[in-house]
């Protein structure tokens, strides 16, 4: 399912920010955690990953003018790697509804965060849609 897929790479996004060593273990570790076994979602999960890594720089950017006042470093880290996930998803997956990826976004939020991330996510995803 899509929904775990975006945990695993949730969790992997997350973990890259204050580690870049031994990822290719943690990454086995966090498929197999999740039991992410079916190919469409492997594959879903990578691309994810995959994005948010050669986009960083412009997915950021996005989020940053989303969030007008706040630079990137005072987001969440957690709220952060959500937010690049949403961010992905709306700007390179066209087959998504960007609908859907503020809803699953919020939906990671409200399991993985603080309890305001939720608003917050949900604010600047509705900010970056309605443009």
């Amino acid at each position: 399912m899509r929904n775990t897929a975006r945990e695993v790479a949730l969790n992997i996004i997350f973990a890259k920010q204050f580690n870049t060593d031994c990822l290719e273990s943690l990454t086995k570790k966090v498929f197999k955690q999740f039991k992410l076994e079916k190919e469409e979602d492997i594959r879903f999960a990578n691309d994810l990953i995959k994005v948010v890594e050669t986009n960083r720089e412009e997915l950021i950017r996005g989020i940053e003018d989303a969030c007008h006042h706040y630079k990137e470093n005072r987001i969440n880290p957690m709220d952060k790697s959500i937010l690049l996930i949403a961010m992905a998803e709306i700007q390179y997956f066209d087959e998504i509804p960007p609908i859907v990826s503020v809803s699953e976004a919020t939906g990671l939020a409200k399991k993985y965060s603080t309890e305001k991330s939720a608003d917050f996510v949900n604010g600047v995803l509705s900010g970056v849609i309605n443009k």
